[in-house]
């Protein structure tokens, strides 16, 4: 029987290529077939970089052929979030502002992929700047939710996990500022991940909130996401934040269960949630309790300051990193700034501005030590915590597109792993009629491989990943 290759993921494509059963000219021909013929439909890529992706094929067949070691990522098509800088593949940021920007080199994650062999389906569309939570803030038009066409598929990284949803690649690149690697995953079914800040390098990612700013991916299954980050984790000396110290194989220990192991279960995350979701999230709990774990209530008290802080923080960062562009060194003049990007620099200039920062910026940044604080002191009693990554399923096109505020509020739950700067994964834990839902483990500092550990052990006994859309 002829196997369908985009229902693969990255393990089993891999073992294909490995016992040379399929090609990797074969893999790209379909994902770049799909692609093209979904693209119309869903909006989510901004650039198809098909030769691009026919010589890398051609390099790893050969490499094949004159029995090369195969890593568990090559011959891999994924599709590229549009904030990554491509050497020969324009990068926009889906702005009109940077329409025609051609990079000269490769982000760090991008070359570590390259290294890695790679397959390069495309640059994916998003939020311009990546300043949203729908997709809808595009210069290129809004992404659509390939389980719901008349739904946004979640932002910043809108395109990526559309892409991915809708099988035109087996992974995708993501940036995570307020939650836009892991809310997207969540409204389109997949895994997420937002490592610990500074696990992955940000050289050559176009900058957000340098302080926010987290480089992570979206995939099918855990165990394929812990393949990526295997890939593109590790220090840089391009990135004076990024971690020192090895790279890491993230799937060692992935099999470990979760038995005896302590989960949180945070109590401010499960007030005022709708109730289908809550209960969604408590059955998926209750199937870690059968497989051992310990279940308890913890409290993170400022969890009701973070959505408030991180709107300070952010803006006013997003307006430094924005300043640069001004029309005379790179990309066009500032009138080509899209509305979401022009408040946001208005509302961060103001909030650094005389008089201001202390009543503000320097504030928030306070109320953001206390919410670490309460991190670290939820850490010392339980392993991880589990928590609604939205509060609400994928909403409707133009349904909040008018009203900043409820958008913002999208990031309720997402937010405050940013401001800390802890690791958190999204996995799939349901469906409330057609539409995904999805909940975020977090853990204490650079627990990646103990969130895959979890993470895992769920996705064995439920395997929600194998429920696609229909886009016929």
């Amino acid at each position: 029987m002829k196997v369908d290759v985009t229902e693969l993921t990255i393990k089993s494509a891999s073992d294909l290529l490995a016992k040379k059963q399929i090609k990797a000219k074969e893999l790209t021909e379909a994902f770049l077939k799909r692609a093209y013929g979904l693209n119309k439909k869903l909006n989510c890529y901004i650039t198809i970089s098909a030769d691009v992706a026919q010589k890398q094929a051609e390099k790893v067949d050969k490499l094949i052929a004159d029995n090369q070691p195969v890593g568990p990522t090559l011959g891999i098509p994924i599709a590229v979030k549009d904030m990554f800088t491509t050497r020969g593949i324009k990068t926009t940021a889906a702005s009109r502002v940077l329409e025609n920007y051609m990079p000269v080199y490769d982000a760090t994650v991008i070359s570590r992929l390259k290294e890695a062999n790679t397959i390069f389906i495309g640059k994916t569309n998003q939020d311009a700047w990546a300043h949203g939570a729908s997709g809808e803030n595009s210069d290129f038009g809004p992404t659509k939710n390939p389980y719901d066409l008349i739904r946004v598929p979640g932002g910043s990284s809108s395109g990526s996990a559309a892409a991915l949803a809708a099988s035109t690649c087996l992974a995708a690149t993501g940036t995570d500022t307020g939650g836009s690697i892991r809310q997207p995953a969540a409204f389109c079914n997949l895994v997420g991940l937002k490592p610990t800040y500074g696990r992955v390098s940000r050289y050559g990612i176009i900058a957000m909130a340098s302080s926010l700013d987290a480089i992570g991916h979206f995939t099918k299954t855990v165990y394929d996401n812990a393949l990526i980050l295997s890939a593109t984790a590790g220090p840089d000396s391009f990135d004076a934040t990024c971690v020192q110290g090895a790279a890491s194989d993230y799937t060692q220990g992935i099999h470990g269960g979760v038995k005896g192991l302590k989960i949180g279960l945070p109590r401010e995350y499960y007030e005022n949630l709708d109730e289908k979701i809550k209960k969604t999230i408590l059955t998926a709990v209750k199937k870690l309790e059968g497989l051992g774990a310990k279940i308890e209530e913890v409290s993170l008290p400022h969890t009701e300051y973070g959505v408030a802080t991180y709107y300070i923080i952010q803006p006013s960062e997003v307006s430094a990193n924005l300043a640069r562009y001004d029309g005379i060194r790179f990309g066009r003049d500032r009138s080509k700034f899209g509305a979401e990007a022009k408040r946001r620099i208005i509302l961060g200039t103001y909030a650094l501005s005389a008089g201001y920062y202390d009543a503000f910026y320097l504030k928030a940044m306070k109320v953001r030590r206390l919410i670490r604080e309460d991190f670290l002191k939820v850490f010392r009693g339980v392993d991880v915590t589990i928590c609604p990554t939205s509060p609400t399923l994928p909403f409707c096109l133009g349904q909040k597109v008018n009203d900043p505020l409820a958008m913002y509020l999208s990031d309720i739950y997402t937010v405050t792993a940013n401001l800390v700067g802890v690791p958190s994964l999204n996995i799939p834990c349901g469906f409330i009629g057609h539409l995904p839902v999805g909940m975020q483990i977090i853990g204490p500092d650079f627990s990646e491989k103990l969130l895959y550990q979890v993470g895992y052990a769920y996705e064995q006994e439920t395997k929600w990943y194998e429920r696609k859309p229909s886009l016929a």
